[in-house]
């Protein structure tokens, strides 16, 4: 089963890093649901919810905003001036 390299970090600090089954994330443009095999891009992140589904079906769930984010490669990378985690 292929799985996504997440990580999400704060302007001082890695809030989250791990393996993950699918990620959702709010961007300016809406709202994505990203999974492995992912086309490559680069969103702007909008605030809101970073919702990750580890590959045990348990999920993070962290509050970020004023960003980034990138997939390449089923790597999914993160960086939010203001990122917290809600649950872990």
């Amino acid at each position: 089963m292929a799985v996504l390299n997440v990580s999400l970090v704060s302007a001082d600090q890695e809030v989250w890093s791990g393996e993950a089954k699918m990620v959702v994330a709010r961007t300016t443009e809406g709202e994505i649901g990203l999974l492995p095999g992912h086309e490559p891009m680069l969103a702007i992140l909008g605030a809101g919810e970073v919702r990750i589904t580890l590959t045990d079906g348990a999920a993070v769930v962290a509050d970020a905003a004023e960003g980034f984010l990138s997939v390449e490669h089923d790597t999914i990378t993160i960086v939010a001036r203001h990122a917290a985690l809600v649950n872990a």
